[in-house]
């Protein structure tokens, strides 16, 4: 049998009083055992009481909502970033026939051709 409402005065059998107990005592695990996400508030209580009811499932029920499109959010970018790693070109490590010169071809040459010319004054 379900207790008297802990906010009002209302001293009529409802399963939404045992919801609102819990909320006084901030447990919300339990009130949301008692089934807080679904609670419609007693007809015989105060409306400020109803009110506090209807706040809490709401709250609740946002929190939860929030939660979810979190999440989502979270597993879609994961399935993003996935995507796009797998279209980027993996890197190919350079061979021998694929090295590029360290100079350009006109810069290798005039060296060439200033390595010669000291040699042939030292000589």
């Amino acid at each position: 049998m379900p207790p008297a409402c802990p906010n009002c005065s209302c001293a009529a059998t409802h399963p939404t009083h045992a919801l609102l107990a819990a909320l006084c005592e901030d447990d919300l695990d339990a009130a949301l055992a008692l089934g807080l996400l679904d609670a419609a508030p007693c007809p015989s209580c105060a409306p400020a009481c109803g009110a506090r009811l209807i706040a809490a499932r709401d709250a609740r029920r946002f929190a939860l909502a929030a939660r979810q499109r979190h999440h989502a959010r979270a597993e879609r970018l994961a399935r993003i970033k996935a995507e796009r790693d797998a279209a980027r070109p993996t890197a190919v490590a350079p061979t021998a026939r694929q090295a590029t010169p360290a100079l350009p071809t006109a810069a290798a040459d005039a060296l060439a051709r200033a390595l010669a010319k000291a040699k042939a004054r030292h000589a």
